[in-house]
């Protein structure tokens, strides 16, 4: 079992099979007690080979290399809601819970996000359609990406049926038939080298202080570290969740935040620069990271089960569906064009 020095708890998947032996209950049980104590955790015995990892990330890594004027090539679409394509530095502020014209407008002239992304999804989506890049610029990249998001489809079948398993009173199947991959999101991240002075000032940022937006998230880091996740005893502290070999990070969304009735936690989390080594210098390391967001089906209702909720714990949220909350988070996302 992999160790780090973090208070994001390790669950083992390696026995859970095809969830029906005593194995995957018990396992079941600790995922779901880890989301709901903490939201966030790094899940080992996954059984998504190193090597597609590795491959994904040197795609990446050779999509950031190309000039900046053929990545805009592959542009992101001018509306918010339509999440496919390249961003450049800049072109994103992520905000939490904000949504008023003014208040979105006030957080962009602090800053944005000091990242560029790139962002595709299920070919299937009508509503959002890939914007690929030719492949003259970037052989084997839509094949690459494609398969890796059906190996981790595979993964998410499995955790989401964990997590029905786990939870009291829900049918095992409940959110698998919620989550066809319709909606999901698979996302490059690289966040440029810069002078540490510019974070430390707070002059820059890399990922601000949100909850996920959709589901769940399934994260695959590189080495260089920055990612933290808000205390769950301490409101406003954040603890380093740092890179491990062999795992991935794993953190509940807004969607089963709302399904619980507030019972698992969908936790802030952000990207600060990383932590510095001897030979940085005045410049922090880049990072890549590679999301991967799930989302329920956009027709689909977003309401507390029942089950977490009575006349002494009413409802906290209205019903809403996924695209209409999606499209709402979007919108206080993205600046405008």
């Amino acid at each position: 079992m992999p160790s780090v020095d973090s208070a994001i708890p390790f669950i083992d998947f390696t026995d859970f099979g095809d969830g029906t032996g005593p194995s995957a209950k018990k396992i079941a049980d600790h995922l779901y007690t880890a989301c709901r104590d903490v939201g966030f955790l790094y899940i080992v015995g996954h059984g998504i080979p190193q090597e597609e990892i590795d491959g994904i990330f040197d795609m990446s890594k050779k999509f950031f290399a190309l000039p900046y004027e053929t990545k805009m090539t592959a542009p992101h679409p001018k509306e918010a809601w339509h999440h496919r394509g390249y961003s450049g530095i800049g072109v994103e502020q992520v905000s939490q819970m904000v949504f008023e014209d003014d208040k979105i407008e006030e957080m962009r002239g602090k800053g944005a996000d000091f990242k560029e992304s790139y962002d595709m999804g299920s070919e299937t989506s009508h509503k959002c359609p890939n914007v690929w890049l030719e492949d003259k610029y970037l052989p084997g990249l839509k094949k690459t990406c494609l398969d890796f998001q059906d190996t981790v489809k595979g993964l998410e079948n499995k955790v989401l049926k964990a997590l029905a398993l786990g939870m009291p009173g829900v049918p095992e199947n409940f959110f698998e038939e919620y989550h066809s991959g319709y909606d999901n999101q698979l996302r490059f991240l690289h966040y440029p080298s810069a002078p540490r002075k510019l974070f430390d000032s707070g002059e820059k940022g890399r990922i601000a202080a949100h909850t996920d937006f959709g589901t769940c998230t399934f994260l695959f880091q590189d080495d260089c570290g920055g990612l933290e996740v808000e205390s769950p005893h301490n409101p406003g502290v954040f603890l380093p969740a740092p890179p491990v070999a062999g795992a991935i990070v794993f953190n509940i969304g807004d969607f089963l935040m709302r399904w619980s009735n507030d019972e698992l936690k969908s936790t802030l989390h952000r990207v600060r620069a990383p932590p510095p080594r001897a030979d940085d210098g005045e410049m922090t390391r880049e990072r890549y990271s590679i999301p991967y967001f799930c989302s329920a089906d956009p027709d689909r209702v977003i309401e507390a089960l029942p089950g977490t909720y009575s006349e002494t714990r009413p409802k906290k949220y209205a019903p809403i569906t996924s695209k209409e909350y999606i499209t709402m988070r979007m919108n206080a996302t993205y600046a405008k064009y």
